[in-house]
């Protein structure tokens, strides 16, 4: 079978075996040691959680190259988040990990509930941000846009009709 390439997005916030940048470091580890080749690693930001969540996250993106199906590369994912901790629970809520699949190389694939491209990627700015440091070249197969165009869309100001304006 061929290798294709994933664009993974990591995230942590919560203390179990060290701060959540240490996480992150064990989490990339973990996946390499599998299926998994590593082609690039964003450096890791902090950002505010989305959501309820009460701390800050540590965040980074991965560009891996793999020979599973984006349903068996979610099925490690998974596995991987379980083994550090992950339980199942309120969304959007702290944790220690947490994996999503973000790009495919293969294009996009809804099976099993599964979604690829992520849904929300393109609304991220966390998500961006460390993806365009390694991969800002990389089209969506859904909007036909660049990384780095989602993510300068998400920083430009938008303007407000007059008419709406408060006096």
């Amino acid at each position: 079978m061929a290798r294709t390439s994933y664009a993974i997005g990591l995230g942590s916030n919560r203390y179990r075996g060290g701060a959540p940048q240490r996480v992150l470091g064990r989490a990339i580890d973990t996946l390499a040691a599998g299926d998994l080749a590593v082609l690039a690693q964003s450096p890791i930001i902090a950002t505010p959680p989305l959501g309820p969540g009460r701390r800050n996250y540590a965040n980074a993106a991965l560009v891996v190259e793999t020979q599973l199906l984006p349903d068996a590369l979610l099925a490690l994912c998974k596995t991987i988040e379980a083994q550090f901790g992950r339980r199942a629970g309120q969304r959007w809520g702290d944790r220690t990990l947490d994996i999503d699949i973000l790009l495919w190389s293969g294009g996009t694939w809804a099976k099993n509930g599964l979604i690829v491209p992520h849904p929300a990627f393109r609304e991220r700015r966390f998500v961006l941000d460390a993806l365009a440091t390694i991969n800002a070249d990389w089209r969506d197969p859904v909007t036909g846009l660049f990384v780095r165009h989602l993510r300068h869309r998400l920083y430009r100001p938008i303007a407000v009709d007059p008419a709406f304006a408060r006096p």
